[in-house]
C-alpha cells in the first residue's frame, strides 16, 4: 500500500509557521522559501499568530504520553532557524519600509491636489532665444492643465454645436452612451456674466431634464475680446441624463429667469 503523497511545498508555510515540522521538512522548506516570495509573503501574515502562541506557552501541555505527539504549547511555540529568522525579520522589515515610502507618496500627492485644486502650474523653458549658463536669458512660462471637465469633453468625439443668432452664445454639447443614461460635457463660449444657467435635456416625449446649473461671473466666459486669459478661456460643464441619446431631441441653455440662450439639437 503506497503512502500518502508528500504535501506541496506552499501548503507547508503554515505548519513552518506553526512549528509543527520535523527537521528534515523544515530545512526542505527553508530551502523552498529562499527563493519564493509568496511563500514569505504568507509568513509574514502569520507573524500575527504569535500573541497567541506566547499565551498558549504558559498552558499546561496536552500531549499524548508514550505517543510522540508535541504538546499544544511546545508546538505552536516552536521557532524557525536563527539563519532564516534574520532573513525573514530583514525581509519584512524592507517591505514594510517600502509600503511606509509607498503611503507617503501618496499622501503627498493627495495634498498636492487638494491645495492645487483641478489646476497644475507646469514650468517649462523657451527655446528659441534661450542661451547656456554663459549668463543669457531663459523663457520660463506657466501652462494650466486642463480641468477634469475638459479633458472629459476632448475625449468624447461624438458632438453636437450650435450658436444662437440673437444672444450669439455657442454651445457645443458632448455626449456618451452610458448603462445609466448619457454623459454629457457642455462647452460655452460668448457667455457673459452675471447671471445663473442651466442645462436642459428635452426628450423626444416633451420630458425636460436639468442636467447642471452654474452661475457665471462678471467677467463671463469665452468672450473673444476679453481683456483678461480667465475670460476667453470657455466654460466647461459636466453632466448626466437619465434619457439614452437616442431620447434627447435637443439641448437648452437657459437663465434662472427662464430666458433661451441657446439650443442645440441633439
Amino acid at each position: 500500500m503506497q503512502g500518502s503523497p508528500a504535501p506541496n511545498e506552499h501548503e507547508t508555510v503554515g505548519a513552518y509557521a506553526l512549528g509543527i515540522l520535523d527537521d528534515a521538512e523544515a530545512t526542505a522548506f527553508e530551502a523552498h522559501l529562499a527563493g519564493c516570495e509568496w511563500c514569505a509573503q504568507q509568513l509574514d501574515e502569520l507573524a500575527g499568530l504569535e500573541p497567541m502562541m506566547a499565551a498558549l506557552a504558559g498552558l499546561p501541555g496536552t500531549g499524548v504520553p508514550g505517543t510522540g505527539v508535541p504538546a499544544v504549547a511546545e508546538s505552536l511555540t516552536a521557532k524557525p532557524s536563527p539563519r532564516l529568522s534574520e532573513k525573514l525579520v530583514d525581509e519584512v522589515a524592507e517591505r514594510r519600509a517600502r509600503k511606509r515610502r509607498r503611503n507617503l507618496y501618496l499622501v503627498g500627492t493627495a495634498a498636492a491636489l487638494i491645495i492645487g485644486g483641478p489646476f497644475a502650474a507646469v514650468a517649462t523653458t523657451g527655446g528659441g532665444g534661450g542661451d547656456d549658463g554663459d549668463g543669457g536669458r531663459r523663457a520660463e512660462a506657466t501652462q494650466q492643465a486642463a480641468s477634469p471637465a475638459e479633458a472629459a469633453f476632448a475625449a468624447m468625439p461624438d458632438r453636437v454645436t450650435a450658436t444662437d443668432p440673437a444672444t450669439r452664445v455657442s454651445a457645443t454639447v458632448a455626449l456618451e452612451k452610458k448603462a445609466w443614461g448619457t454623459e454629457t460635457v457642455l462647452e460655452l463660449k460668448n457667455l457673459k456674466g452675471p447671471r445663473k444657467c442651466s442645462l436642459i435635456a428635452v426628450g423626444k416625449n416633451g420630458e425636460r431634464e436639468t442636467l447642471s446649473s452654474w452661475t457665471v461671473p462678471d467677467r463671463g466666459y469665452g468672450i473673444p475680446d476679453a481683456t483678461t486669459e480667465k475670460a476667453r478661456k470657455p466654460l466647461y460643464v459636466h453632466g448626466g441624463a437619465a434619457f439614452a441619446p437616442s431620447q434627447i431631441s435637443h439641448f437648452e441653455v437657459v437663465t434662472f429667469d427662464g430666458k433661451r440662450l441657446v439650443e442645440v439639437d441633439a
